[in-house]
């Protein structure tokens, strides 16, 4: 995948940014610092002043990328939702048994993740850590259904139906497969915060993984719809 990874760019809807950071050294920069500051100090907290003083710049230049810092965290998940489908279609390249490509897309998307250093300026890392527990605020908000309809979490949606398609693929009977892959998928960043955070409400923890609770999970609900 290394190899591959460096010639495709990673797609996210020219909506959510005023200008693409991509295409600058102060844009990648901005990507770069702000997850590790929206790591440090949570979402919460951040504000493009922090930002700007962190990476010597003024404020204002933030804004000629991003109208505010909701977009900012809308476009980081964009970005994270784009790698791991990257990840999926690579992963299951060439996979020909609809069970060993279900549980590879399922591993894919629950796994704990590794910094990738095919991207020099986006820690995947540090960034999972901030979908985990930041994710949500992306979706929760009044305006999420007209943030929907400008297709602004249309890569997170296209990861979920190819999910989705895999296990339509081992049973194409089962009734609730876009239900089950978006369960999977949301579940599992649940699952990652409670094991770091609420150890008493979770089986999760250093020897078992999400991973391993969702693909127990999926497999056993599969296997008694086919019986």
């Amino acid at each position: 995948m290394q190899s591959i990874l460096p010639n495709l760019k990673i797609q996210v809807n020219e909506k959510i940014y005023v200008k693409d950071p991509e295409t600058s050294v102060l844009g990648r920069n901005i990507i770069k610092e702000s997850i590790l500051l929206i790591d440090e100090i949570g979402f919460d907290d951040f504000t493009f002043k922090k930002l700007g003083e962190r990476i010597g710049s003024n404020e204002s230049s933030l804004y000629r990328y991003f109208e505010n810092k909701h977009k900012l965290l809308i476009y980081l998940s964009s970005w994270y939702w784009s790698w791991m489908e990257y990840r999926l279609i690579l992963g299951t390249a060439n996979m020909e048994d609809p069970c060993h490509k279900l549980k590879r897309a399922i591993t894919i998307v629950t796994e704990k993740v590794e910094d990738d250093q095919t991207t020099e300026h986006v820690n995947e890392s540090v960034l999972n850590r901030i979908i985990i527990a930041e994710f949500s605020k992306t979706f929760l908000t009044k305006e999420v259904d007209e943030e929907n309809r400008e297709g602004f979490f249309i890569i997170y949606k296209r990861v979920i139906k190819r999910i989705a398609e895999y296990i339509k693929e081992v049973n194409p009977q089962y009734p609730f497969a876009e239900s089950l892959a978006s369960t999977v998928t949301q579940g599992a960043l649940h699952q990652h915060f409670l094991k770091d955070h609420f150890t008493t409400i979770t089986n999760c923890n250093v020897t078992t993984t999400p991973a391993d609770f969702y693909l127990h999970l999926v497999t056993g609900i599969l296997n008694e719809e086919k019986q």
